[in-house]
Parts: C-alpha cells; structure tokens; sequence
C-alpha cells in the first residue's frame, strides 16, 4: 500500500471526524523489517517510527539516526524493567507502561538522569488474561500514582481483542483518558486506524501496510 497512501487515509479520516489536519500522528511500525524498506521510508521523509523490542532498536536506530535528522522513535512493545535506562536512552515514548514496578523503576532513573520520554499508559480494554496492561477498573488509580511519581503521562494506548468490535474499546479508552484530563491516545493499527481517528486517536500504529509483510529472522 505504502506510506503516501496510508497518509492520504489518515487525512481524509481526520477531515471525516471534523478534526484539525496534522492532528494525528503515523508511528511507522519498522519491527523486523529489513534496513533496507526502513532506509527507503526515511527517504520518503517520514520521521517517527515503532519498535517492540529494546534490542532490536538498539542495534538499528543510532546508525539512522547518524544520517537522517529528526527521527524519534516510540517503544510500542512490552518493556521488561531490567531494560527500562537502555529504553529511556533510545526511545522518544514509551507506549507499554502496565505496572507499578515498571513506572517506579522510570521514576527512579528520571531523577537519576533528570529526563524522561513522553510516557503511555497501557490498558488492558479487553481484560484478557494473556494480555499486558492496567484494567479499565484500575486505570484512574495508576494514572494517579505515576502523576505522584512526576512521570510525564502523555495519554493511553489499548490493543484491542482480535475478535472484538475494535471501536467499543477505542471509545473505552477514549473515555477512561477524557476524565483523568489525558489527551494522547494510541490506539488503532493498519485494519483500524481510520475508525480509531474518529474516536479520538492521536497515535496510529502501522506496519505491514507501509513496509510489506514482516520478514521475520
């Protein structure tokens, strides 16, 4: 499909839902692909990028970010704790803060090192148990205590069940973010993104679409 159709996508679902244009961000999911699709992606001039692995971005962003300027990259994966300061040191965002001790151990090192990326918090809409993050019960309970920690919550970020209507949970999350005063929301993927700009995305997460399919090892 590529990237300039995707962004052409973004622009009428922002226009359809009355919203300012620019208003949502593409976070190019560049996850196990090749150097070269994500080398041919920076040339098109996008700028802002995903990763699910602290070590996979470590071996591919700093090089990239040596010849093209601007680039932020945004942890969109699960973070175990044990790599939070690598995370912090190579991640403009992290999207997948879903416990306690992993926001403690962020707090810790933001003192530490006196900065600290934009932050989201995970929320599990659908509550399934194999799946990361707070559940919707105790969302408004963990915002509080990671603004208690000085911690820069930027928004939310869901990843609805697979075999649910993707807009029940992106209206949950929505609205869990309108009454804690939050306004990022990462939320939809390449099947999803346009009925997620209608709820109110500011994120959209998409991979496949802009790159090809994944080549995994």
């Amino acid at each position: 499909m590529g990237l300039s159709e995707i962004k052409e996508r973004i622009a009428r679902a922002e226009a359809d839902a009355g919203r300012d244009a620019g208003s949502v961000q593409l976070i190019a999911v560049s996850k196990v692909q090749p150097d070269e699709r994500v080398r041919a992606v920076l040339d098109e001039g996008h700028r802002l990028f995903g990763e699910n692995k602290v070590q996979e971005a470590a071996g591919k962003w700093p090089g990239f970010r040596q010849d093209y300027d601007g680039v932020q990259v945004h942890l969109i994966g699960p973070l175990q704790s044990n790599k939070t300061r690598q995370a912090m040191d190579l991640f403009e965002a992290i999207h997948s803060v879903d416990r306690p001790k992993l926001a403690k151990t962020i707090a810790r090192i933001a003192q530490e090192i006196g900065a600290c990326p934009e932050l989201f918090i995970q929320v599990n809409t659908g509550e399934e148990p194999q799946k990361a993050g707070v559940l919707p019960a105790d969302a408004d309970g963990f915002i509080d205590e990671c603004r208690g920690m000085d911690l820069p919550v930027r928004g939310l970020m869901c990843i609805p069940p697979v075999d649910e209507a993707p807009s029940l949970h992106f209206a949950l999350l929505a609205k869990i973010a309108a009454r804690n005063g939050l306004d990022g929301l990462s939320m939809g993927m390449s099947d999803d993104f346009e009925q997620a700009i209608a709820l109110g995305a500011t994120h959209v997460r998409v991979g496949s679409a802009i790159f090809g399919a994944r080549v995994p090892g």
